[in-house]
């Protein structure tokens, strides 16, 4: 079986400066590839737990190359929605036998739907049958990325925390859970030099911060970028500060902030079309779309931050906006102005909710992720449809 992919080097090296996430996944690859070696053994289940998207793909991608043949994939590989499928067909699935595979991996995913409306006493009673005596020719991997867990755990909040205890004592009593926090801006760092590293490339630190600083820690999209920068410092062997700039700054940032300049002088043209051009020149395509929600969320929650402090100015920005949180220097006076452009508390935390929302209903697999992002837009562009009138007492008693 074919071993993880290039670039699990640098997961190590995050490991060792102790980042919970990358650790995580440096000890998931390492058992799943020393399965598949015939040197260890593999549980018959394990809980993917967090929302980080580029370390649930690396576990998925090690399970994937290790006991997944491409010539077998349409055997070897179930993917299931508890939204759509009862877990009683999964485990049902689990435990019959492939006639044409040797091995079985079952993704499933939506797993929030085992923790609502409900006990489900005959649910967990299943899972607990089945793992008593599980298929050994399969493997369940649970995707719980509704859990929220960030860099520094103990910020998870009450509610997070009930969640991940009652996950750790029904499927973790017999999975293996896989915790994949957050992933921090040093760790972020860390990663990208690593990673330069690795394929014979210096990146400068104030390189590293700015691209980690402009991109918001997001590893999907700092993933993304630091392809495309190995490619434009090909033959010099570094990646400069300005290198950052160009390929980084100018092609997303200033992309987003025309984008958030339109939507805050409700123009939904010029915003449509801002963000067809964002979209058309990702090479992620419609794929990127949580990325550029993720960007579209950070900016708004800077602008409130901005109109609750009052900011008038780039020198006060800096004060206002704590370090990792703050935009490059270049869009300082744009986003103040955007951000004055709202006029109360109550406009901005309505954007934050439609993005919310958009967020969720992306999550959730859309057969269209295009239109999704074009709907946000509009909506968000569009004005705030006015509150309807308040009933007093005295009027319900006379309509009474």
């Amino acid at each position: 079986m074919t071993g993880s992919r290039a670039g699990a080097g640098s997961y190590t090296t995050a490991a060792k400066a102790g980042a919970p996430g990358f650790a995580a996944v440096s000890r998931f690859v390492a058992e799943v590839e020393s399965a598949a070696a015939g040197k260890g053994r593999l549980r018959a289940g394990y809980v993917l737990a967090g929302d980080e998207i580029f370390l649930l793909d690396r576990c998925r991608e090690a399970m994937l190359n290790a006991f997944v043949p491409s010539g077998l994939r349409d055997f070897c590989l179930s993917e299931f929605d508890l939204a759509e499928t009862s877990i009683f067909a999964v485990l049902d699935r689990a435990q019959t036998p492939s006639l044409m595979a040797p091995f079985q991996v079952l993704f499933v995913r939506n797993l929030r739907q085992l923790y609502t409306r409900g006990a489900k006493k005959d649910e967990f009673a299943a899972l607990d049958r089945y793992f008593r005596s599980p298929n050994p020719q399969a493997v369940l991997v649970f995707v719980a990325d509704f859990l929220h867990i960030p860099s520094d755990v103990r910020r998870m909040d009450l509610d997070g925390k009930n969640r991940f205890e009652r996950l750790r004592e029904t499927l973790g009593e017999h999975c293996g859970m896989v915790e994949l926090a957050r992933v921090s801006e040093e760790d972020a760092m860390r990663w990208a030099v690593g990673t330069a590293q690795t394929e014979g490339v210096r990146l400068d630190p104030d390189a590293a911060r700015e691209l980690v600083d402009a991109l918001g820690a997001d590893m999907m999209l700092i993933s993304s970028e630091i392809e495309k920068l190995l490619l434009y410092a090909a033959g010099r062997g570094r990646i400069t500060l300005g290198d950052v700039e160009t390929m980084v700054l100018a092609a997303k940032q200033r992309s987003l902030y025309e984008l958030t300049d339109a939507i805050s002088a409700r123009d939904r043209a010029r915003a449509l079309a801002l963000l067809q051009g964002l979209l058309n020149s990702s090479d992620a395509g419609d794929d990127a779309a949580i990325g550029h929600l993720y960007m579209l969320a950070r900016t708004f929650r800077q602008m409130l931050v901005i109109l609750e402090k009052n900011v008038r100015d780039s020198r006060a920005i800096w004060q206002a906006l704590w370090q990792g949180f703050r935009m490059p220097p270049f869009a300082a006076d744009d986003l103040i102005r955007q951000a004055r452009r709202y006029k109360s508390r109550r406009e901005l935390t309505r954007a934050l909710r439609l993005v919310a929302r958009a967020d969720l209903e992306l999550r959730s697999s859309p057969p269209n992720k295009r239109l999704v992002l074009e709907r946000l837009v509009y909506d968000l562009a569009s004005e705030p449809k006015p509150a309807a009138p308040a009933w007093t007492s005295a009027q319900l008693s006379f309509e009474g």
